[in-house]
């Protein structure tokens, strides 16, 4: 991934301000973090205060799974993962740190991709954990980028058929995802002002735009 975004005169694993960072280009950090943004949270607040800082979040559109032969000689096996990832998956991460969205210094960047898994088979791996090890992830093509310098770019993930109040079982329904995901989409917006509770309906919170 790093490599799709290295331009001729970048710097690569420097250290700026006490963290190593990917790329420095000029006054710009570009930073590209799979997943766990908990991991990047002092970090990422420390370089924001003096530097540009775009952080990267690839998210698996499409992803094919490719096991490593067990044995010499063996074949190995590749199968599409039924699981397919979209731009709202920003927000299961970006709860670490919502209220950056809203710092000048700050973007980030939702990039869409497709990709291999790659998979070796770990005999002294403890049996609940399964034998199966990733040991490599293989970009295939960025498919789509999506910016968000401010809160009217995070806003814009919203459903433009949501209605006016909704409740995150509604905002779930929109998304076509699980209700965790808008349940974590609502805790950005209401951390970022962008959205506001205005009533209750039974234990349901309903909220509109600020």
């Amino acid at each position: 991934m790093k490599e799709h975004y290295v331009q001729p005169g970048d710097l690569t694993e420097v250290v700026v301000d006490g963290y190593v960072v990917d790329i420095l280009r000029g006054e710009l950090i570009i930073e590209i973090q799979t997943a766990n943004f908990a991991k990047i949270n002092k970090k990422m607040r420390k370089l924001v205060k003096r530097h540009q800082v775009r952080l990267v979040f690839p998210v698996a559109k499409d992803k094919w799974i490719v096991k490593l032969p067990e044995k010499k000689g063996g074949e190995a096996g590749r199968r599409k993962s039924p699981k397919h990832g979209s731009f709202e998956d920003v927000f299961t991460e970006l709860v670490s740190f919502p209220d950056l969205i809203t710092h000048k210094n700050f973007e980030l960047e939702v990039a869409l991709i497709q990709e291999e898994e790659i998979r070796r088979f770990d005999k002294r791996r403890r049996w609940w954990r399964g034998n199966w090890v990733t040991v490599e992830r293989r970009l295939l093509e960025i498919i789509n980028q999506l910016t968000i310098r401010n809160g009217s770019d995070l806003i814009g993930l919203l459903p433009p058929d949501l209605p006016d109040e909704f409740r995150t079982s509604d905002l779930a329904a929109a998304f076509g995802r699980p209700r965790a995901i808008a349940q974590q989409a609502a805790y950005c917006l209401r951390k970022c002002g962008l959205i506001k509770q205005v009533g209750k309906e039974g234990n349901a919170i309903v909220y509109a735009k600020a």
